[in-house]
């Protein structure tokens, strides 16, 4: 049975741990509590993983290619849920799907 690869799953691991101790996105996010989304609205954190797993691309060994760009493309949709600033470039449908 196929599995993710390690690369994803420590890519996947590495943005969970920013994202609990509120570190995710930095710079971008320096100096914004995002964590009361961790509490109160879990729709806006299952719309930060979707942003991240939807970005995030592997080559066919599995090996992670733009972790940072996912995260990056993530800590944007937390800038935009939290401050009302818009993402540059704006976000395209695929990047926001939920599956």
């Amino acid at each position: 049975m196929p599995r993710l690869s390690k690369s994803f799953s420590g890519a996947l691991r590495t943005f969970s741990y920013w994202i609990a101790n509120g570190t995710v996105g930095h710079p971008l996010l320096e100096g914004v509590d995002y964590r009361v989304i961790l509490r109160e609205e879990p729709s806006a954190l299952e719309a930060v993983y979707a942003i991240f797993a939807n970005v995030i691309e592997l080559d066919e060994q599995g090996t992670v290619l733009n972790a940072k760009a996912a995260e990056r493309r993530a800590a944007q949709y937390i800038l935009q849920y939290m401050t009302g600033k818009p993402a540059v470039p704006a976000f395209e449908d695929w990047e926001t799907a939920l599956y």
